[in-house]
């Protein structure tokens, strides 16, 4: 086989390419459905032919991919509508926001005429657990579009790679998979694996080496694009500074190299399967999401041991564990993963919501009450919801009834609280009678605290339904073109955190938007932190419910696009539009 040439798309080429015929006039004139098809159609193949073994094909069809039209266009529309950083600005201080200017932006990225020349990170600080700071790196708009177009090439490769219990950044997976994953492994009164490596390393972002993945890459044809953003530097104060390790996070390729990075670390470990997918008896268990990740012995002495291997291989990749939070226990003591608690009880195990994510929800409730003394009840319940809801989607898969309950109560005496705060001449009486009532009609409760001049209340955690999740297939993949039927089950089986009325909108209209056909909620990437559900939750009280006429399956009416819906014609004077989320 002739070696390829590397590096061949790192210029930008004036070739014909795949995509949408004739030049686009109007960013709402695109279909979306059928861009969606044709990207997920072309990863398909490229997945294809990379579980075949058939590199040579792999890379004809990722520069197919990278000269792809209609990638460019789903990239552009990810990085400026779809990700929670779209409004956030790189160091050349451009956002997009209007469709003249999305249109002109995947025009420039698509006939780029110069060499490309990535632009350094904007350096930023986002708070974490502690009291410190998490470090992130913000592209400039038009490589955060390359690099959602280099995802696409490059991800169903790896895709058809990964080892079956990784479960970070990944397609079609998630956190609550890797928690079911533990509790596969920890189910039953008598455990085969009782002792935990409970690993954590540190700043794996900050710190993987960059030759390493590189050389992961191989004949990749973009790989001098990923070298120049893994080199460009980071701006900070003004200042640049280069980076000779790591890979900033904020950027939409980091998660897909950090993966690739650790790859191979189950085999490291010593985990083997049988023919059938199952774990050998005698193999540990390691579950990964990102770079935590837990690690299921039978003795603590095999722990140890795999904890030693870890460490020799984790070193030529620039990581390292951070031993103050590394440690080797047994599941009478428990351990913290992803948020959860994970213990044996008398024998029988139990993944609740760990203490410190239940003392943060606290915390912030308070520090949000305690900020929103002097405004009035609609803006404390606007403020709440999404936090209440957001938390409670994130652990409703597992055993938190009990937590829900306590947190709401504590929630009842922060509003009365504020409530007599901001009426202190009034009496208690007067004080319940305005603001707690029974504003919810579908439940019995007269404690539910709302704003009598809206009708608006404040939801509770304890409304949120505990749905056991199913954990995903063994070595499924979105990109598998055998697997698309059990992928059409599994959608409808995982139901979104959404009221009756759109969830009967979603199933009518096959999920997607009538205006544009591109999906409403991206239902194969679910947020995967409780800040992410509250974004979430967010930018679905965006999606509008329109009433229209000649649609009897759904009540006369229709879940669009905000987007969509300002753009079409005025509507009729008896259309009225709510967001059908309470």
């Amino acid at each position: 086989m002739t070696p390829e040439p590397k590096d061949k798309l790192d210029a930008a080429t004036q070739v014909v390419v795949s995509g949408p015929e004739g030049e686009l006039l109007d960013w709402r004139q695109i279909d979306w459905r059928m861009v969606e098809d044709q990207v997920r159609r072309l990863r398909q193949r490229i997945f294809t032919a990379s579980r075949t073994g058939d590199l040579q094909r792999v890379r004809r069809l990722q520069r197919l991919m990278l000269r792809s039209r209609c990638n460019t266009l789903l990239s552009v529309r990810r990085v400026t509508e779809r990700n929670a950083g779209r409004l956030t600005a790189g160091v050349d201080g451009e956002v997009v926001l209007t469709p003249e200017a999305k249109l002109e932006l995947a025009d420039r990225v698509q006939h780029q005429p110069d060499a490309f020349k990535a632009l350094p990170v904007r350096r930023v600080y986002i708070p974490k657990a502690g009291g410190k700071r998490r470090p992130l790196g913000i592209p400039v708009i038009a490589d955060r579009v390359h690099q959602a177009r280099v995802v696409n090439a490059l991800e169903p490769e790896w895709e058809a790679r990964f080892e079956p219990r990784s479960y970070g950044f990944r397609p079609g997976r998630g956190c609550q998979d890797a928690i079911r994953a533990v509790f596969e492994v920890v189910k039953g009164r008598d455990p085969k694996r009782p002792w935990v490596l409970d690993a954590d390393l540190a700043g794996a972002f900050d710190r993987v080496a960059h030759e390493h993945i590189l050389n992961q890459l191989g004949s990749f044809p973009a790989k001098g694009m990923v070298r120049q953003w893994l080199k460009v530097g980071v701006v900070e104060h003004g200042r640049l500074t280069p980076t000779e390790e790591g890979t900033p996070q904020g950027g939409v390729i980091s998660p897909v190299l950090l993966n690739i990075a650790l790859h191979g670390i189950e085999t490291a470990a010593g985990v083997s399967y049988l023919s059938s997918g199952w774990v050998r008896v005698d193999s540990p268990v390691l579950i990964r999401y990102a770079d935590d990740f837990v690690v299921h012995c039978h003795t603590r002495q095999d722990a140890l041991e795999i904890k030693a291997r870890l460490a020799a291989w984790l070193a030529p990749r620039g990581l390292a564990f951070n031993e103050d939070k590394t440690k080797v226990v047994s599941l009478d003591e428990g351990l913290d993963f992803l948020g959860f608690n994970v213990r044996r009880y008398r024998h029988k195990p139990l993944i609740k919501p760990s203490k410190a994510a239940v003392r943060r929800i606290r915390e912030r409730l308070r520090s949000e009450l305690w900020s929103l003394r002097g405004t009035n009840a609609a803006a404390v319940i606007k403020r709440l919801n999404p936090i209440v809801r957001g938390w409670a989607a994130y652990y409703r898969t597992q055993v938190s009834a009990r937590v829900f309950g306590a947190l709401d109560n504590y929630l009842w005496r922060l509003t009365y609280k504020w409530a007599v705060f901001s009426h202190q001449s009034r009496s208690k009486r007067w004080v319940i009678s305005r603001y707690f009532g029974r504003f919810n009609k579908a439940r019995q409760d007269r404690w539910v605290f709302g704003d009598r001049a809206s009708g608006a209340y404040l939801h509770r955690f304890s409304w949120t339904n505990i749905i056991r999740h199913q954990i995903v297939k063994h070595g499924a993949s979105l990109d598998d073109p055998a697997l698309s039927e059990y992928w059409t089950r599994r959608r409808r089986k995982t139901p979104l955190p959404v009221n009756n009325t759109t969830k009967r909108l979603l199933a009518v209209q096959d999920g997607r938007c009538p205006i544009c056909k591109g999906t409403l909620f991206a239902a194969d990437h679910r947020p995967q932190t409780t800040h992410a559900w509250e974004q979430w939750l967010h930018n679905a009280r965006t999606q509008t419910i329109e009433q229209a006429s000649g649609l009897p399956d759904t009540g006369g009416y229709r879940l669009i696009h905000a987007d969509c819906h300002t753009s079409s014609r005025p509507a009729p004077p008896h259309t009225k539009t709510h967001t059908g989320f309470a």
